[in-house]
């Protein structure tokens, strides 16, 4: 079979350490253009993975050759471009969140359905084994009925990890939008939505600017959630852990508490009513520490829904259901009253 050939629009970090390499890694895949407004970075990486270099995506997607695309640009671009490069009959894998408001996010899916190309959007979180493991334990009845549950992620903000650092397009509202709440918590409702299996009725949030004074987005939130059946728990999404990552997830259940992402050695850590204890070790989550080495299985996927020409395990409505959820906890903070689903 022949490879797809493959575009990345956008060649910042995340880019660079997660889309391309993966890419490369991946025997399916060839990629053939990259595309950045700053041309000498794109010259860079264009050498490096031997593609064309594109200043204008326009022109990369009036490529012939290209049959999808990353998106990894800022975020106000996640709509436009995703919906250009659908329109010119590309498959699409767009980063998250994959649009600053519900209307682009909702025109996305219809340019997917429109031009019937993929679109599939980069949440991560739920590729994760020991978040696999969790869901499976729930689906199984194992933990029972769950109660409640607390989820954060924070690290010491995107200057660290970004291409342009404190002078990143992160901070900057007009091309950002949402801050800690876009970059982190929306990886969260995603990942909530997936191991819970239900879908979120009420979001109240606080949400703050606090720890960057080069920012106008949030870089501070914590949110409390209400499922369809009742489940009630926080979600925390911070620029401002200023040492060690937090990724961490706890469920708790009728017969267990499920601890994921919490133990620097065991990534899933179940404790159960009876007082058995029962440890995974099913290998870490990804970190920006880590040089981001490990494979988030996010381009896999997206590939392997080309091949078999299956529908994208996180598609557009799967993104679009993750972002509501952290729109709406803008609007509570700015309302200061519990926002409806």
């Amino acid at each position: 079979m022949s490879k797809i050939k493959v575009g990345v629009i956008g060649c910042g970090s995340i880019a660079k350490h997660r889309h391309l390499p993966e890419y490369a890694n991946n025997n399916n895949v060839e990629i053939i253009a990259v595309c950045d407004i700053v041309k000498e970075r794109v010259s860079e990486i264009a050498k490096e993975y031997q593609a064309i270099a594109y200043t204008d995506y326009e022109e990369l997607l009036a490529n012939p050759e290209v049959d999808a695309v990353s998106v990894c640009t800022p975020n106000y671009l996640h709509a436009p471009i995703s919906i250009a490069a659908l329109q010119a009959g590309k498959h699409v894998l767009c980063e998250k969140p994959m649009a600053t408001s519900i209307k682009d996010a909702e025109q996305m899916i219809e340019a997917a359905k429109e031009s019937n190309k993929k679109l599939m959007i980069a949440h991560n979180q739920r590729f994760v084994p020991s978040h696999q493991k969790a869901r499976q334990l729930i689906e199984k009845g194992e933990v029972g009925k769950i109660y409640s549950f607390r989820t954060a992620f924070g690290h010491g903000g995107p200057e660290g990890w970004s291409a342009d650092g404190v002078n990143s397009w992160f901070f900057k509202k007009e091309q950002a939008y949402i801050g800690a709440l876009g970059d982190l918590g929306v990886h969260k409702t995603d990942l909530l939505r997936f191991i819970l299996g239900e879908e979120f009725t009420d979001v109240g949030a606080f949400v703050e600017t606090s720890s960057k004074e080069n920012a106008d987005v949030d870089d501070t939130a914590v949110c409390v959630l209400k499922t369809e059946s009742g489940i009630i728990g926080t979600l925390a999404a911070s620029w401002s852990y200023v040492s060690k990552e937090d990724n961490s997830t706890i469920i708790y259940g009728e017969n267990a508490i499920l601890r994921l992402e919490d133990d620097p050695v065991n990534s899933l850590v179940v404790q159960y009513k009876n007082g058995e204890v029962v440890k995974y070790e099913l290998g870490g989550i990804q970190t920006n520490d880590a040089g981001g080495q490990t494979n988030t299985q996010v381009i896999d996927q997206f590939v392997s829904a080309l091949i078999e020409n299956t529908e994208p395990v996180v598609n557009g409505e799967e993104g679009y259901k993750s972002l509501k959820v952290v729109l709406a906890a803008l609007q509570s903070s700015e309302t200061r009253q519990i926002t409806s689903l």
